[in-house]
């Protein structure tokens, strides 16, 4: 098992997801959507399915639950505490089986509704001005100076937390190593990261990636920065993991060619109570408006509803409201 789990998650997805993002919302709504904070492309994606699913469930029928993130958002659907939920189908996949980073917690009545919605990537980034101090653009060969580095990355709840641990250890790094060498790990809300990075106060950044993704756009056209590839011994590590290894862009101001990075996919998930005729509406409501979708960030240009049911593209169930549709289209 990766160690670490139990060294860097001790706050745990599940208590994360039932005590702290999501205790205050006691009395819900028909159908609240689990998704992220405003300004995320997750956001845009659950505010534009409000839009489409309402008119079709009823007026006041939807709610969008900004909080949340890669890793709790299975957790919050679990417990109860929003009826569907964004997700990265590595998460998922992590969820249902009781992966280490969620401390022996699991969702066994997740269900899968709608995948393939886009590619995320974890990507790793860093200010020009470190790399060029550093001698080196190798990720691994900057862990291993001894020198001090300092981490960028977002709160626990997100994706990109363990993965981000996962690259550090197989490259034979870890938190305490680099404290040890004078960095340090630096974890904050979306909002402030692009004053942090200008203002030079971290020198590698690392996120989940998509096309358009707001912060590291304004991150790439206000500071210098260098996009890293993630060495291949890293990457077979996030790939025993569930995610698949692969490489984004040039999306960003900064970023010459594709870069080496871990797809940890997106999908739509739902609770196994969920009711059928609900779940099988959202999806097909989803899928017949890929367009609308696509034109709400760039994020989502790529969705192709007719493999949105295939195994590699959800990683768990599927609902049996989402198998109906599927099925009815003769896509299954």
């Amino acid at each position: 098992m990766i160690k670490f789990v139990s060294r860097h998650l001790k706050a745990g997805a599940g208590a994360l997801a039932a005590a702290v993002l999501f205790g205050s919302l006691a009395q819900a709504q028909d159908i609240r959507i689990g998704a992220m904070r405003e300004g995320t492309s997750w956001y845009v994606f659950a505010a534009t399915l409000e839009q489409m699913i309402e008119p079709v469930l009823g007026p006041n029928s939807v709610e969008v639950v900004a909080r949340g993130g890669g890793v709790a958002n299975p957790m919050v659907v679990q417990a109860g505490r929003a009826e569907i939920a964004l997700s990265n189908v590595a998460s998922a996949v992590w969820a249902r089986d009781g992966h280490p980073v969620y401390e022996g917690a699991s969702a066994p009545d997740i269900r899968a509704l709608v995948g393939g919605l886009n590619d995320v990537y974890i990507g790793v980034i860093a200010r020009k001005a470190f790399v060029d101090q550093m001698g080196t653009s190798d990720l691994e060969a900057i862990l291993a100076s001894g020198k001090p580095v300092r981490i960028l990355m977002k709160p626990a709840g997100s994706s990109a937390v363990p993965a981000a641990h996962m690259i550090l250890e197989a490259l034979g790094s870890s938190a305490q190593k680099i404290k040890a060498d004078g960095g340090d790990i630096v974890q904050l809300d979306t909002p402030q990261i692009p004053d942090v990075l200008r203002n030079g106060g971290a020198d590698i950044y690392i996120d989940t990636v998509v096309k358009g993704h707001p912060t590291i756009s304004e991150v790439a056209l206000t500071t210098p920065m260098a996009f890293l590839d993630i060495p291949q011994k890293a990457l077979e590590v996030m790939a025993a993991s569930g995610m698949t290894a692969g490489t984004y862009g040039p999306w960003f101001d900064g970023q010459t060619g594709a870069t080496a990075g871990a797809n940890l996919g997106t999908m739509l998930v739902a609770h196994a109570s969920l009711d059928e005729e609900k779940a099988y509406l959202i999806t097909k409501t989803l899928c017949e408006n890929a367009e609308v979708l696509a034109k709400s960030h760039a994020a989502w240009a790529q969705f192709k509803p007719e493999t949105a049911w295939k195994p590699e593209a959800v990683g768990i169930e599927l609902h049996p409201g989402a198998v109906r549709y599927f099925k009815e289209r003769g896509w299954m």
